[in-house]
């Protein structure tokens, strides 16, 4: 049973997260690499990847990492009421952390961003002490930084391609597992230069957000978002659109410029976007409360990130149904919105009957050094 005091709020923010992430993850477990840099042929695949790319792509996992960032202020609350150093805690805890990427991103996906979760996670631990007002700065810093990275990975990406590893990843389990083996380390380098900086930003922004009080109902952070809103929604509305149109080649590649900018523009338009959905799901926690499995999936949301990569290896591999490569953008849509709510209703469901998710136990086990009891 959840604590009566427990931020609810949290819960969904995870809970929705954890849709939109397996929205935008299933096309790279279930399509060959050059499938996904490619506009599709057909005009249904090509509007469900405009959709994605516009709404969901590079929204999501702001959410979570901010998210991930609020609880590096609660772990550290929590250390210093049970007057414990929080400093050899929270190395156990991201130590552990990076281990499960790695697992994760051989075993099952290598666009894992628990390693980069663990990572940033280190290179914030000399700002856990900045005031709000300092953590902000850091955060809205990043975005140029994040602007920089991806014009260079535009450069790159113009000048190398990637290697075609789909018959790997649609063959057996050791096939698949010796093409993720493969391809990890050119993703990891993909992904800290897409990701790294915003998901660094949203930690600074969600550590500055548990230190001044965030989610408590009618804060001012709460109040300057809710009049923000239209302001965000202006700015990040063609943004989004912009960078949709140039990842589909609705700006003709060609004109390099517009397509440049297009692309870079989610360095601004994913956050802004992002925050929206913030208020968003804010105001749906304030009027709808989740039921008790849904609850408790938003309370586990490694042990559901994990899952949600492992049935769709098993829908999308040889070892499986073997479906991969055979299902369009369009029809991955809602492939992907089923794997994850049967993700979702399996650990919640699990969490309910035991206390925790399997990965939240261990992870809890690794940090406080005991077994980790249900509820505590």
């Amino acid at each position: 049973m959840p604590k009566p005091d427990r931020n609810t709020a949290v819960d969904m923010i995870r809970l929705l997260a954890l849709i939109g992430i397996c929205v935008v993850n299933v096309a790279f477990l279930g399509l060959p690499a050059e499938a996904t840099l490619s506009p599709p042929a057909t005009a249904p695949d090509r509007i469900a990847v405009f959709v994605v790319e516009a709404l969901f792509q590079s929204k999501f996992f702001l959410l979570f990492s901010f998210i991930f960032g609020w609880g590096i202020h609660v772990q550290d609350a929590s250390a210093c009421r049970a007057g414990v150093s929080f400093a050899g805690r929270y190395l156990r805890r991201l130590t552990t952390l990076a281990a499960m990427g790695c697992l994760h991103a051989v075993l099952v996906f290598t666009g894992d961003i628990l390693l980069i979760y663990a990572l940033l996670g280190f290179l914030i631990w000399p700002l856990r002490s900045l005031s709000p007002r300092a953590l902000m700065r850091v955060a809205y810093a990043m975005i140029p930084l994040a602007a920089f990275c991806l014009v260079g990975l535009a450069l790159a990406l113009s000048e190398f391609s990637m290697p075609a590893l789909g018959p790997g990843l649609g063959g057996s389990f050791a096939e698949a597992t010796r093409a993720r083996l493969s391809d990890w380390p050119g993703t990891l380098g993909f992904l800290l230069l897409y990701q790294g900086p915003l998901a660094y930003g949203a930690f600074a922004m969600g550590l500055a957000a548990g230190k001044a009080g965030f989610f408590t109902p009618g804060s001012a952070g709460r109040t300057a978002l809710k009049k923000a809103v239209p302001w965000l929604l202006l700015l990040g509305t063609p943004l989004n659109i912009a960078y949709a149109a140039s990842m589909g080649e609705i700006i003709p590649p060609e004109q390099e410029l517009l397509s440049l900018i297009g692309f870079v523009g989610i360095a601004l338009g994913g956050p802004l976007l992002s925050a929206v959905y913030l208020h968003l799901i804010l105001a749906l926690n304030d009027r709808v409360i989740l039921p008790a499995p849904l609850a408790a999936a938003g309370q586990n949301s490694l042990s559901a990130y994990v899952l949600q990569g492992a049935i769709a290896g098993f829908v999308f591999g040889g070892y499986g149904l073997g479906l991969f490569g055979k299902i369009g953008f369009a029809g991955l849509m809602p492939v992907g919105l089923l794997i994850a709510v049967l993700a979702i209703l399996v650990v919640g469901l699990v969490a309910q009957h035991t206390g925790r998710g399997p990965l939240e136990a261990l992870l809890r086990r690794a940090t406080y050094l005991r077994s980790a009891q249900p509820g505590r």
